[in-house]
């Protein structure tokens, strides 16, 4: 499995949603305290671009040389509709600075230092050290996971429906499957949701025999799976 570490890189290097908590700033709205782009530097800072009239682009410069601490909220809602659609959340702590002229015009860079980080996702809650955060990889599919989803669920739903069959005594756990959808996918395999149609549901995870490494390897793992499911 991910490591936590690993998990929070691909959440800051995804497209899910983010909102930067600066002290004093929350009274603005969180539309405005949503950065426009963001990557993370070789020594793990996390870079944030903002409109140069943005909350946190004015506390950041009003601090100068103090450390103004920040918190970086991710929240990763699944691109296809499940029950319960919020599949994680990260923090990342720390402190963050401007830095002029890194951006174009009408924008600021802002750079936050990471102190401390800690995700609760699918795989559990867990805290991550902010040197394995620098020297974690995101998912290789993280920028494909998306649209790799929502084809399965529209164009491969019976398909995605018959791994059912691959759980065995498993399947029941009391609840009476009406809905199969495709809920995560990474490098190590696909999560699927079951759900009865009134909100009761439950996970499963279907491993890959080795973990893939782009979106190639990927196609021939769920090629396997599929015809796994069939026998």
């Amino acid at each position: 499995m991910p490591s936590a570490a690993e998990r929070t890189r691909t959440l800051v290097q995804s497209t899910c949603s983010a909102v930067l908590i600066v002290p004093g700033a929350e009274a603005f709205g969180s539309d405005r305290l949503m950065p426009e782009a963001r990557s993370v530097g070789p020594d793990g800072e996390v870079f944030l671009l903002f409109p140069a009239d943005a909350p946190a682009v004015r506390a950041a410069t009003h601090a100068q040389d103090d450390e103004l601490p920040a918190v970086l909220e991710l929240t990763d809602v699944a691109p296809v509709s499940v029950p319960h659609r919020i599949r994680g959340r990260a923090w990342i702590s720390g402190w963050l600075t401007s830095l002029p002229g890194h951006a174009g015009p009408g924008r600021m860079m802002l750079r936050l230092e990471v102190g401390e980080a800690s995700v609760d996702d699918l795989w559990g809650a867990a805290k991550v050290d902010p040197e394995a955060f620098a020297q974690a990889a995101p998912d290789p599919l993280v920028s494909h996971e998306t649209e790799l989803l929502q084809h399965l669920h529209a164009a491969h739903g019976p398909q995605v429906r018959e791994l059912g069959t691959l759980l065995g005594d498993r399947a029941a756990r009391g609840t009476a499957v009406r809905d199969v959808v495709p809920l995560a996918l990474d490098r190590f395999g696909l999560r699927i949701r079951f759900s009865d149609g009134a909100g009761h549901c439950f996970d499963t995870r279907f491993d890959f025999p080795e973990p893939v490494r782009d979106v190639s390897e990927l196609r021939r793992a769920m090629h396997r799976l599929f015809e796994a499911a069939q026998h």
